[in-house]
């Protein structure tokens, strides 16, 4: 995030938060938080936030990485695996197999430029899975990328969350 400074000495970000679909939709918002809930049942927490990092970092959405960054820290998770986390596939060894299922998955659904999800990736992440745990995880990778949609264009600004201050 580039800044610029003030005449009080206060940094402050180049491009304000321009759209909030939270007060402008209250609907949708709403909407969206439930789906959000009903995505994440039987998903582990802290694999969840792996997830929500990783499309939000393949999706540059700033407001995102904050947020789950510090969820992610606040269930437990460790900042080496965090930092690591954009790097994974050299990485590997910090993640156990399911979670590197995962983190495929999270970025061939994420980065959908190339075409549909590859069979093999599918299929390595359904090994890792059982099948309604991994709908539900197809689901909360899904809910995150329609957040960092909602998040990147309407230019929400980060650094001001608090772990559970927000429903998702």
């Amino acid at each position: 995030m580039t800044t610029t400074e003030n005449s009080n000495k206060e940094l402050l970000p180049e491009h304000p938060a321009r759209l909030n679909v939270a007060t402008l939709l209250p609907d949708v918002y709403k909407a969206m938080v439930r789906l959000d809930g009903a995505a994440r049942q039987g998903v582990d927490p802290v694999l969840l936030e792996l997830v929500k990092i990783r499309a939000s970092q393949i999706n540059q959405c700033a407001f995102c990485l904050d947020m789950h960054t510090k969820d992610a820290l606040a269930a437990g998770e460790s900042t080496e695996r965090i930092i690591q986390l954009s790097a994974w596939r050299e990485s590997r060894h910090f993640y156990t197999a399911q979670e590197v299922a995962a983190l495929e998955l999270t970025e061939a659904i994420t980065v959908l430029t190339d075409g549909f999800v590859p069979d093999e990736v599918f299929e390595a992440a359904a090994k890792q899975f059982e099948e309604k745990e991994l709908a539900q995880l197809i689901a909360s990778i899904t809910v995150i990328n329609a957040w960092n949609r909602f998040a990147v264009t309407g230019r929400l600004v980060p650094g001001h969350y608090t772990p559970g201050s927000l429903p998702h």
